[in-house]
């Protein structure tokens, strides 16, 4: 017989009467509260002569604790040793198969390995993107509750749990209840929810989101317990590893280490001398040959002469035998050397101990505390960077994922100037260092100070590994929750690592290292560390002090006159005075210390400092001179928090997700507008506050980004929003340069060769560094004026990195946008001037094209002047024209004038001349001997225009002139007298 809960619609009992010819079952109760015991044969028609109905017991009849349900006597009867009972309820805490009753349910499921793995211990969940459901479906006579104890280390994994009634609808749950809640690595927590009465279906549902690549750890499950069932038919045998030695048992304890059971076993059996077993083993194995692998060395306290020695250690509990072939034997104790000196803020004692320093009084851990000098003040924090023992506010222990116990082995082990990770129990412990601090207190010269900043965390670390070993690095904040900061994977080089606390609160850092995640009965990743090298915080309340720091000082005519006083927020200390002094315009202080004038850090290009001086700031304008023209921007219609949605994409395995940018360009004053907020794990710190969200669930930024499963990726009833983080805390500047504090804008992701209005870069830097960012992430938001926008534009991220970023730190966007362009000014337009018309002439102003400002000056309304018909300069070549033609005239006329009377006396003298009847004697008229006549008309010399003119007008006057005719014996000749 197996024990079965009051599943399904009867209530079912495998109680066997006679044999196995029939079973008793109870039927469903009616309005009284009465039913009725029934027996039904295994096989219909295979028996006769079944018992009578009887009646049953009242349907609100249970049975206590250690005790089932006798069906054929209906009482309650104790349960024998080696097996346990609820009384009215049910527990699943054997995983070697998937009991019965549970339903495992898979989509998006590669073929390969099943769903949900057994382990034996608990149930895990698939590392994969396969979305997985565990389902059980369980009928309360009452109300109950169920609860169960669960890992869930990894926030890439959507873990929730629901309830539906048979009529598949979801019960009313709250947030917390639905959604579960982180926890840290190793440890088990336990859930609970009150069910109602009647059916509830129950449904445990993760999904994997590998966005980055990168394997998700698994959620693992165990010991399921409903409360509420009516009564047990049976008692639950207590399962292989566990025994119950008493009868009436509850529950069933795990067999001591060196032991083991069978399944419902009274008692453990002790193992042979030659073979070992773990704690809840149900076999024992062979003991194998003693290794290197198998001790530790440490690091013994300082003796009354200061002196320390190593020793080696086997490690506990010690599996391997040492007396047989090739088993090495544990190395001797070496020699005493001289200890390492105290850290700074404890002095040492005559017997070497150190202790902290009292209040008041610093030391730097060699020499005695002594007391700070007037004028200062002592710096209070922890910084260890010796480790000759462990301090006092820090903790080792080692938790296993199969709760195998080693909190009795120390997790982590003092080495004089480092602390190492120890040897654990196995491969896949979680090897657990935890630093204690109190809370934070600034010192009187930083208490007047606004910024967000109240003390930080460094350390300097390694990691040698083989394997796939993992650091994680977590903080719990007010002992509310656990939670990953950073995590490193593989070896890794020596670094330091800062983490800057921004709230008031009491905080337990924790370092967990794991070897591997996968389980394994031999050792063989021994030798795969992680080295702690020094670890400092600042600001803690109760630290001690390694040094003093200036402070500002009352003035002489006080009541109180060289003690110490807060500074004002935005002042200084001044070197000189060791007053309060204000800090320049546009200077922030840089939050470490305030004393002297190079404490307040000017403020970037484009920005200003706040009132308080505490941070600078964009007030959304800009102005920038180039070619003598100065461009002032106006960027007010941008300050409003914009989104930008990126996507889909698609992961290997095929579920879409969408990344999803929230912007706060300018802020208010420095304060960061945009917000990402996680709708999953924003419930694991959901009790600590207003203030909480900056820790889990929600991010404040100028840029945040989130990761979006749509509720149509895979079947989700609402979208999910996870993996918030913050891309820009901190405003740099705001520049046309494309370079700004080691950020490059990288102008040729966005290059645009029409453009004539330079691009705007705002620069913008996160402080949280992460293990890819030494220096954290980084954003450039490039501002670019584009008149064809809207005023609010459009985001756009470059198309060579569609993820927004090329190198995962530093981010690219680009704002297009109407408002983006430059304030109007004389220079973006130009003037018309029209005709003259009826003695006026009209001007008028137009904009330059393309019109590329906005808002500034406004066009000059059309304007009119009076004007002549014909212009002056027609005037001057008309007036000129005149006047050279009258000259052109008055020389003709001169010239005709001379030119008559010269003719007139040559035909006076050629008229005397024939009065005489006398001719000219000719030189000669014959051709001489040999000569060839000439038909040519030869003129006494070149024509002129004169000689023309006076041509003409002897021909007109015929008689008053007299030509000369000569005859040749060819042609005739005129010459002209």
């Amino acid at each position: 017989p197996t024990p079965v809960s009051d599943s399904g619609t009867l209530v079912v009992t495998l109680s066997i009467i006679n044999g196995t010819d029939y079973y008793y079952e109870y039927t469903e109760c009616d309005s009284a509260g009465s039913r009725w015991r029934v027996a039904i044969p295994h096989n219909l028609g295979t028996c006769s002569a079944l018992p009578t109905p009887t009646r049953g017991t009242d349907c609100s009849f249970s049975c206590a604790a250690g005790e089932f349900l006798e069906m054929s006597a209906q009482q309650c009867t104790t349960c024998a040793a080696g097996s346990y009972s609820l009384g009215s309820g049910v527990r699943f805490d054997q995983w070697d198969t998937i009991p019965a009753g549970f339903t495992s349910l898979a989509t998006y499921m590669d073929p390969g390995p099943s769903v949900e793995e057994s382990q034996g211990v608990y149930l895990e969940s698939s590392r994969d993107e396969c979305t997985v459901s565990l389902v059980y479906a369980v009928h309360l006579e009452q109300q109950g509750s169920v609860s169960f104890s669960y890992q869930y280390p990894d926030n890439n994994i959507f873990f929730e749990f629901y309830v539906q009634n048979e009529q598949c609808q979801e019960m009313a749950q709250t947030d917390d209840q639905k959604w579960i809640k982180l926890t840290t690595n190793g440890e088990w927590d336990t859930h609970t929810v009150n069910l109602k009465s009647g059916t509830n279906i129950l449904y445990w549902r993760t999904t994997g989101i590998l966005v980055g690549g990168k394997m998700v750890k698994p959620v693992l499950l165990r010991n399921i317990q409903i409360e509420g069932v009516a009564y047990t038919s049976e008692c639950f045998p207590c399962r292989p590893g566990w025994f119950s030695s008493a009868p009436g048992s509850s529950s069933c304890q795990p067999c001591p280490r060196n032991t083991s059971s069978n399944k419902g076993a009274a008692s453990c059996t002790p193992c042979p001398d030659t073979q070992y077993s773990h704690e809840g083993w149900s076999q024992c194995k062979e003991r194998p040959p003693c290794s290197e692998k198998d001790y530790f060395q440490i690091h013994t306290a300082c003796d009354s002469e200061g002196k320390t020695k190593v020793m080696y250690r086997w490690v506990e509990p010690r599996i391997c035998e040492e007396n047989v072939t090739g088993a090495v034997a544990l190395p001797p104790t070496g020699e005493r050397e001289a200890c390492p000196p105290c850290n700074p803020g404890y002095y040492n004692t005559d017997d070497s101990t150190c202790f902290p320093c009292p209040p008041g009084t610093h030391s730097d851990g060699t020499s005695v505390c002594e007391e700070c000098p007037a004028g200062t003040e002592p710096v209070l924090g922890y910084e260890y960077k010796w480790w000759n023992v462990l301090p006092s506010n820090m903790k080792t222990s080692c938790f296993n994922v199969g709760n195998s116990k080693c909190d009795d082995m120390n997790g982590w082990e003092v080495a004089g100037d480092h602390i190492r990770s120890g040897a654990g129990g196995s491969d896949n412990d979680y090897l657990i260092l935890n630093l204690h601090v109190p809370g934070f207190k600034l010192p009187t010269s930083l208490a007047g100070m606004t910024g967000t900043e109240f003390g930080r965390i460094t350390f300097v670390f390694e990691t040698i590994c083989s394997a796939d070993c993992e650091l994680y690095f977590m903080m719990d904040v007010n002992r509310k929750s656990t939670t990953v900061v950073e995590s490193w994977e593989g070896s890794k080089e020596r670094q330091s690592y800062t983490h800057i606390m921004t709230r008031n609160a009491s905080v337990s850092y924790t370092w967990a290292f794991q070897r591997t995640n996968q389980a394994q009965d031999v050792r063989r990743y021994i030798s795969d560390v992680v080295i702690l090298y020094s670890v400092s915080v600042t600001n803690v309340q109760d630290g001690v002090a390694s040094a003093c720091r200036a402070c500002a000082l009352l003035s002489q005519s006080s009541q109180r006159p060289g003690s110490c006083i807060p500074c004002p927020a935005g002042f200084y200390i001044d070197r000189d005075t060791n007053r309060c002094q204000e800090c320049p315009p546009n200077t922030y202080l840089s939050g470490h210390h305030t004393y002297g004038e190079d404490a307040c850090l000017p403020c970037g290009p484009g920005s200003k400092s706040n009132k308080e001086h505490s941070r600078c700031y964009s007030d959304c304008s800009f102005s920038h001179t180039e070619n003598n023209r100065t461009l002032t921007f106006d960027l007010s219609s941008l300050s409003t928090v914009a989104s930008l949605t990126i996507g889909p994409s698609f992961t290997s395995k095929g579920t879409k997700y969408l990344h999803v940018f929230n912007v706060s360009l300018c802020g208010h004053q420095g304060t960061m507008a945009a917000v990402c907020t996680d709708n999953v794990t924003d419930l694991a710190n959901k009790d600590m506050g207003s203030d909480s969200t900056q820790f889990v669930n929600s991010v404040d930024s100028f840029i945040c980004q989130s990761t979006i499963i749509p509720a149509d990726g895979r079947g989700f009833r609402m979208a999910l929003a996870s993996q918030s983080i913050s891309l820009a805390d901190t405003f740099l500047g705001a520049t046309v340069d494309s370079d700004l504090d080691g950020i490059n804008a990288r102008p040729e992701l966005f290059s645009d060769n029409s453009k004539t209005i330079p691009d705007i870069n705002f620069f913008y830097r996160s402080t949280q560094a992460t293990g890819s960012c030494q220096r954290g992430r980084s954003a450039v938001m490039t501002i670019r004026c584009n008149p064809e926008k809207t005023d609010r534009g459009k985001l756009t991220v470059p198309s060579a990195c569609p993820a927004g970023t090329c190198d995962g730190c530093t981010f690219h966007f680009l704002w297009e946008s109407g408002s983006a362009c430059p304030r109007c000014t004389q220079d973006d337009y130009h003037q018309i001037e029209g005709a003259c018309k009826g003695g006026a002439q009209e001007t008028l102003s137009v904009w330059n094209e393309p019109k590329l400002c906005i808002k500034g000056i406004s066009l000059p309304a059309k304007s009119s002047a009076p004007c002549e018909a014909i212009a002056l300069w027609l005037k001057v070549g008309v007036g000129g024209g005149a006047f050279l033609a009258v000259l052109l005239v008055s020389l003709t006329c001169y010239f005709w004038k001379k030119n008559k009377r010269l003719e007139y006396k040559y035909s006076r003298l050629v008229m005397s001349a024939n009065k005489e009847c006398e001719l000219p004697v000719a030189d000669s008229c014959a051709l001489a001997e040999g000569e060839e006549p000439e038909d040519d008309v030869v003129y006494s010399h070149k024509p002129s225009l004169l000689g023309k003119l006076r041509a003409i007008a002897n021909k007109r006057e015929g008689d008053s002139s007299e030509s000369v005719q000569l005859k040749s014996s060819q042609s005739e000749r005129w010459v002209w007298g």
